[in-house]
C-alpha cells in the first residue's frame, strides 16, 4: 500500500500526529548546546574577527580572554580569578568554552556549577579543594629502556612442578621481537608471560616490554597482517625503526586529583570479602590535607629532579552566586596556595544577597575582598541583527533548512523575549515541519510554536498580584 502526504500549510497539523516514515535508518549525533563553540575567533594579532569560531559579537569579551589564554599559556595567571558578568544568555558559558578549546587537550579544564558544592556525602570545602586539584596538572617524562618489535616468536618452555609431583608449570618464555634494524631473542620470566597473556598477545603484535619492570604493552598488529577488510575492530602500526633495544621517552599526563584519589582508596586484597566490600562502598571519600601535603611534597621531588612538570589549568564555576559565605573564604585561600589554577567565574546577577549571611548584599553576590582579586568583563546583549545570525548559524549546525521569512521572525521573538527562547523554538518546529511533509520550516510552524510554548516574559506577566497563575495574556 503507497502511502502520499499532500504538504499544505493552510490546515493545521495536530501536535499529536504521528510523523512520517523516516526516509533514512541513519544515526543522528546529539547537537549540545555549546556544538558551534570552536574557539574565540580571534587573528594573530589578538583583535576579535567577526563572526568567526562559532561566536556572534562580544568583540570586547573574546578580546579579553584572549588576553587571559595568552597568560594562562605563559604560566603568568595562575592563582588569579577572571569574573565574566552580564545577563542571562549572553554566552558566558560559550566564552569559558572557547577558553577551554583555545587552550587544548593538555592543559587541564574543570567545569563546575556553584551549587554542586552542596552535597551530602562531602563538605563544601572539600568539593572546592577537589575542583581545584583536578585542574592542576602534572607532566611526567621519563626515559626508559624497553624492548620493543613486532612478536615473532612466543614460546613458553615447561618445567616440572616442583611442589607437586603432578602437572607443570611454565620456567621461562622465549619472546622473538623483530624491528627494521634487526631481530632478537628474549628468554623472560614467567611473571612476564602472564602479562603477556592478560594482553592476549600473539605473533604478529607489536609490543614494547619495560626493561626495568617487566611491564609489557601491546601497541597494535603489525600492518604486515593487515588485509583488505573495510572494516576492522583491529588497530594497525608500523614496524618499530631502530634497534630492538632502545631507550624511549615516556610522557603522561596526570592531576593532581588523580594522585590524590589513586593514594587515598585503600588497596584491598583478593579475597571475596575485599572484592564485595569495594563494590558497596560507593560513597565519595573525603581526602585530609595531610595526604595532600605528602602528594605536593613528592610533585615538587619530581619537579626539582626535572622528572615532571607542573601545569596549572583552569577551574571554570559557573553560577558563582550560588556558593555561601563559607566557600567564598575558603576560596580566597586556595587562590593564595603556592599551586593554584586560574579560576574564572560566571554570575548573571547584579547587586545581590551573599549566600549565607542576612544583611551582606555585594555586586554579583560576591564578597567586596574575593571581587578585587577579579579582572571583570563584561558580555553584552544581543541585537536583532545577532540574534538572527546566532539562529542562522544553529540552525545550520542542527541541518535545518528555514523559509522565507522565518529568520526575521525568531530574531524578533529573540528581541521580545531572549535569544534561548528563539533557539528553543526551532528544534520543535522542524519536527511540526516533518509532520506536513515539509522539508524546511514556515512562519506558521514558529507561530504555532509561540502559541503551544510561552517565553519567560510572557508567563511572568500571566502572574497575578498574589502570585498565582491567572492565565491572562501580558
Amino acid at each position: 500500500m503507497k502511502v502520499t502526504s499532500m504538504p499544505s500549510t493552510s490546515n493545521a497539523i495536530p501536535s499529536n500526529a504521528m510523523p512520517p516514515p523516516a526516509a533514512s535508518t541513519g544515526r543522528s549525533s546529539r547537537i549540545a548546546t555549546h556544538s558551534h563553540i570552536k574557539g574565540l575567533g580571534l587573528n594573530a594579532e589578538g583583535f576579535a574577527m567577526a563572526d568567526s569560531a562559532g561566536f556572534v559579537g562580544q568583540e570586547s569579551a573574546r578580546e579579553a580572554c584572549g588576553v587571559v589564554v595568552d597568560l594562562i599559556k605563559s604560566r603568568k595567571f595562575s592563582g588569579r580569578a577572571l569574573l565574566l558578568a552580564g545577563a542571562p544568555g549572553t554566552g558566558k558559558t560559550a566564552l569559558a568554552l572557547a577558553v577551554a578549546h583555545e587552550l587544548g587537550s593538555k592543559v587541564p579544564f574543570c567545569p563546575m556549577v556553584g551549587s554542586e558544592v552542596y552535597s551530602v556525602e562531602v563538605k563544601k570545602t572539600e568539593v572546592l579543594a577537589e575542583a581545584f586539584r583536578r585542574a592542576i596538572g602534572l607532566r611526567i617524562k621519563e626515559t626508559k629502556e624497553v624492548y620493543e618489535g613486532e612478536v615473532t616468536e612466543l614460546t613458553p618452555a615447561e618445567a616440572e612442578n616442583p611442589l607437586s609431583g603432578y602437572g607443570k608449570t611454565v620456567s621461562h618464555v622465549i619472546v622473538g621481537l623483530k624491528t627494521v634494524k634487526g631481530t632478537k631473542q628474549l628468554r623472560l620470566d614467567p611473571t612476564i608471560y602472564e602479562a603477556i597473556l592478560k594482553e592476549k598477545i600473539v605473533v604478529g603484535d607489536v609490543v614494547y616490554v619495560e626493561a626495568n619492570t617487566g611491564a609489557v604493552k601491546r601497541v597494535g598488529r603489525s600492518d604486515a597482517y593487515a588485509s583488505s577488510y573495510d572494516l576492522e575492530s583491529e588497530t594497525y602500526v608500523p614496524l618499530p625503526k631502530g634497534e630492538v633495544h632502545k631507550k624511549k621517552e615516556l610522557v603522561q599526563d596526570v592531576t593532581l586529583g588523580d594522585l590524590d584519589a589513586a593514594n587515598a582508596r585503600p588497596q584491598g586484597g583478593q579475597d571475596i570479602m575485599s572484592v564485595m566490600g569495594g563494590l558497596v562502598k560507593t560513597g565519595r571519600t573525603e581526602i585530609t590535607e595531610k595526604l595532600r601535603r605528602e602528594v605536593e611534597r613528592v610533585v615538587k621531588g619530581y619537579v626539582d629532579q626535572g622528572v615532571a612538570e607542573v601545569v596549572p589549568g583552569v577551574v571554570f564555576i559557573d553560577e558563582v552566586h550560588m556558593l555561601d559565605i563559607e566557600c567564598f573564604t575558603y576560596l580566597n585561600a586556595l587562590l593564595e596556595s603556592p599551586m593554584a589554577p586560574t579560576v574564572i567565574l560566571a554570575t548573571n546577577r547584579g547587586k545581590a544577597l551573599v549566600r549565607g549571611t542576612t544583611d551582606v548584599y555585594s555586586p554579583h553576590g560576591i564578597p567586596l575582598d574575593l571581587l578585587d582579586r577579579c579582572l571583570i568583563v563584561k558580555t553584552e546583549s544581543y541585537a536583532r541583527e545577532q540574534v538572527a545570525k546566532v539562529v542562522q548559524l544553529r540552525a545550520t549546525v542542527e541541518g535545518l533548512a528555514l523559509g522565507e521569512g522565518v529568520l526575521d521572525r525568531l530574531a524578533q521573538e529573540g528581541e521580545k523575549g531572549s535569544l534561548r527562547y528563539a533557539l528553543q523554538l526551532l528544534t520543535p518546529a522542524s519536527i511540526l515541519a516533518t509532520l506536513a511533509g515539509r522539508k524546511e520550516i514556515n512562519v506558521e510552524d514558529i507561530g504555532e510554536m509561540n502559541e503551544l510554548f510561552l517565553d519567560a516574559k510572557t508567563s511572568a506577566g500571566m502572574i497575578g498580584d498574589k502570585g498565582g497563575f491567572n492565565g491572562g495574556s501580558a
